[in-house]
Protein backbone atom coordinates (compact mmCIF):
# COMPACT_ATOMS: atom_id res chain seq x y z
CA UNK A 1 0.00 0.00 0.00
CA UNK A 2 0.85 3.32 -0.90
CA UNK A 3 -0.78 6.60 0.31
CA UNK A 4 -0.28 10.44 -0.97
CA UNK A 5 -1.68 13.14 0.49
CA UNK A 6 -3.21 16.38 -1.91
CA UNK A 7 -1.91 19.36 0.74
CA UNK A 8 -6.08 20.35 0.81
CA UNK A 9 -8.73 18.07 0.41
CA UNK A 10 -7.63 14.27 -0.67
CA UNK A 11 -5.33 11.63 0.77
CA UNK A 12 -4.81 8.97 -2.30
CA UNK A 13 -4.18 5.07 -1.71
CA UNK A 14 -3.06 2.92 -4.33
CA UNK A 15 -3.21 -0.98 -3.29
CA UNK A 16 -2.01 -4.11 -5.23
CA UNK A 17 -4.69 -6.23 -6.07
CA UNK A 18 -4.55 -9.94 -5.27
CA UNK A 19 -3.32 -12.00 -7.80
CA UNK A 20 -5.89 -12.91 -10.73
CA UNK A 21 -8.47 -9.87 -9.37
CA UNK A 22 -9.76 -7.95 -12.92
CA UNK A 23 -13.30 -7.10 -11.67
CA UNK A 24 -14.15 -4.50 -9.28
CA UNK A 25 -17.89 -6.55 -8.67
CA UNK A 26 -14.85 -8.81 -6.91
CA UNK A 27 -14.21 -6.54 -3.91
CA UNK A 28 -15.77 -5.22 -0.87
CA UNK A 29 -14.81 -1.91 -0.44
CA UNK A 30 -16.93 0.23 2.37
CA UNK A 31 -15.31 3.74 3.42
CA UNK A 32 -17.24 4.96 6.66
CA UNK A 33 -16.37 8.77 7.95
CA UNK A 34 -13.73 6.66 10.10
CA UNK A 35 -13.47 3.78 8.97
CA UNK A 36 -12.21 1.57 5.74
CA UNK A 37 -13.23 -1.92 5.16
CA UNK A 38 -11.65 -3.58 2.33
CA UNK A 39 -11.78 -7.37 0.81
CA UNK A 40 -13.13 -9.57 -1.56
CA UNK A 41 -16.73 -10.70 -1.86
CA UNK A 42 -16.93 -13.61 0.07
CA UNK A 43 -14.22 -13.98 1.84
CA UNK A 44 -13.62 -14.65 5.47
CA UNK A 45 -10.96 -12.21 5.89
CA UNK A 46 -10.44 -8.60 5.29
CA UNK A 47 -7.18 -7.28 3.42
CA UNK A 48 -7.69 -3.91 5.73
CA UNK A 49 -10.64 -3.27 8.20
CA UNK A 50 -8.74 -0.06 9.73
CA UNK A 51 -10.03 3.08 10.86
CA UNK A 52 -8.57 6.44 9.32
CA UNK A 53 -6.27 8.59 10.87
CA UNK A 54 -8.76 11.59 10.47
CA UNK A 55 -12.73 11.57 9.32
CA UNK A 56 -13.52 11.51 5.92
CA UNK A 57 -16.57 12.42 3.79
CA UNK A 58 -17.97 9.35 2.65
CA UNK A 59 -20.01 10.91 -0.17
CA UNK A 60 -17.38 12.65 -1.84
CA UNK A 61 -14.58 9.74 -2.04
CA UNK A 62 -14.45 6.80 -4.02
CA UNK A 63 -12.81 3.77 -4.49
CA UNK A 64 -11.70 2.02 -8.18
CA UNK A 65 -9.83 -1.06 -9.71
CA UNK A 66 -7.40 -0.16 -12.60
CA UNK A 67 -4.46 -2.66 -14.32
CA UNK A 68 -4.35 -4.30 -10.64
CA UNK A 69 -4.38 -1.74 -8.58
CA UNK A 70 -6.87 -0.71 -5.80
CA UNK A 71 -7.22 3.26 -5.98
CA UNK A 72 -9.02 4.60 -2.68
CA UNK A 73 -9.53 8.75 -2.81
CA UNK A 74 -10.79 9.95 0.43
CA UNK A 75 -11.73 13.69 0.65
CA UNK A 76 -10.80 14.73 4.22
CA UNK A 77 -13.74 16.05 6.26
CA UNK A 78 -11.29 18.83 7.76
CA UNK A 79 -9.70 20.87 4.88
CA UNK A 80 -6.00 21.51 5.41
CA UNK A 81 -5.39 19.00 8.00
CA UNK A 82 -1.81 16.84 7.42
CA UNK A 83 -2.41 13.41 8.30
CA UNK A 84 0.29 11.57 9.98
CA UNK A 85 -0.82 8.21 8.81
CA UNK A 86 -3.70 7.40 6.44
CA UNK A 87 -4.11 4.54 8.94
CA UNK A 88 -4.40 4.42 12.51
CA UNK A 89 -1.84 2.05 14.06
CA UNK A 90 1.45 0.52 13.58
CA UNK A 91 1.35 -0.99 10.15
CA UNK A 92 4.25 -2.34 8.18
CA UNK A 93 3.83 -2.65 4.59
CA UNK A 94 6.45 -4.12 2.16
CA UNK A 95 7.95 -1.04 0.05
CA UNK A 96 5.69 1.22 1.70
CA UNK A 97 5.89 4.28 3.20
CA UNK A 98 2.89 4.22 6.02
CA UNK A 99 3.34 7.62 7.94
CA UNK A 100 4.88 10.80 6.74
CA UNK A 101 8.30 11.71 8.09
CA UNK A 102 8.77 15.24 9.76
CA UNK A 103 10.49 16.78 6.86
CA UNK A 104 7.48 16.11 4.27
CA UNK A 105 5.00 17.25 7.17
CA UNK A 106 6.98 20.62 7.08
CA UNK A 107 6.78 20.82 3.29
CA UNK A 108 2.90 19.83 3.41
CA UNK A 109 1.99 22.64 5.67
CA UNK A 110 4.25 24.87 3.91
CA UNK A 111 2.19 24.07 0.98
CA UNK A 112 -0.95 24.56 2.39
CA UNK A 113 -0.61 27.77 4.02
CA UNK A 114 0.99 28.96 1.26
CA UNK A 115 -2.20 27.52 -0.84
CA UNK A 116 -4.59 29.34 1.98
CA UNK A 117 -2.93 32.75 1.55
CA UNK A 118 -3.89 32.60 -2.51
CA UNK A 119 -6.63 31.65 -1.75
CA UNK A 120 -7.51 34.40 0.60
CA UNK A 121 -5.60 36.87 -1.53
CA UNK A 122 -6.33 35.90 -5.11
CA UNK A 123 -4.75 39.37 -6.45
CA UNK A 124 -1.47 38.31 -4.94
CA UNK A 125 1.48 35.45 -6.15
CA UNK A 126 2.65 33.77 -3.28
CA UNK A 127 4.61 30.59 -5.69
CA UNK A 128 8.02 31.86 -4.58
CA UNK A 129 7.67 32.96 -1.30
CA UNK A 130 9.35 30.97 1.36
CA UNK A 131 9.01 30.80 4.99
CA UNK A 132 12.14 31.45 7.60
CA UNK A 133 12.44 28.53 10.21
CA UNK A 134 9.04 26.40 10.45
CA UNK A 135 5.82 26.70 9.10
CA UNK A 136 2.65 27.35 11.34
CA UNK A 137 0.00 25.23 10.76
CA UNK A 138 -2.58 26.13 8.26
CA UNK A 139 -5.28 25.35 10.04
CA UNK A 140 -4.87 27.93 13.36
CA UNK A 141 -2.27 30.37 11.96
CA UNK A 142 -3.59 33.88 11.74
CA UNK A 143 -7.33 33.04 12.43
CA UNK A 144 -7.01 28.98 10.37
CA UNK A 145 -9.35 28.29 7.27
CA UNK A 146 -12.55 30.01 7.12
CA UNK A 147 -14.20 26.16 6.57
CA UNK A 148 -14.00 22.81 7.28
Amino acid sequence: MIWSAVFVIEVNMYIDAPPGINSASTINCNITATHLFLGLKGAPNAYLDEDFGSKVLVNESSWYLDNGVIYIVLVKAHRGETWESCLKGNHQFQGAQTTIDPVTKQQIQKDMLLERFQEEHPGFDFRGAEFNGSAPDPRTFLGGIKHS
